[in-house]
């Protein structure tokens, strides 16, 4: 008997195991920001916001992806409309396109606009994580 239920009990965490493992996590949001060699503005960008980006609230509620369009668009961002115009940043919120800067307007005008890309984003349910 007590081996019947030690098997179950094994099983059980098996399951639970398995489940964390191969069930997909929430997305969180993320800002793409859309690329192509010889992108100047893209330059200009990262030499003034790319590395404090990371560092930054901002940063961490919408961590950069970085997409080059020159290599094709990512399957998993089917959901989102693909864009030519270099540097095109998108604030995407679980698969889902919230809004879209086209271009590059230096530093000083890009977190106020960034500010109001992310005061877009839907409010996390109580309790959620991120």
């Amino acid at each position: 008997m007590r081996r019947i239920s030690r098997l179950r009990h094994w099983r059980v965490w098996a399951f639970a195991l398995l489940s964390i493992l191969f069930v997909p996590s929430v997305q969180a949001a993320e800002l793409l920001m859309l690329e192509q060699p010889g992108c100047h503005w893209c330059e200009r960008w990262n030499s003034e916001i790319g590395v404090a980006y990371p560092k930054t609230e901002e940063g961490k509620l919408a961590p950069l992806r970085r997409v080059d369009i020159s290599k094709g668009w990512p399957e998993d961002l089917a959901a989102v409309r693909p864009e030519r115009m270099t540097p095109t940043f998108i604030l995407v919120d679980n698969g889902r396109e919230v809004e879209r800067l086209r271009g590059y307007p230096g530093e000083h005008f890009f977190w106020p606009l960034l500010a109001d890309m992310l005061a877009k984003l839907p409010p996390k349910a109580p309790g959620a994580g991120g």
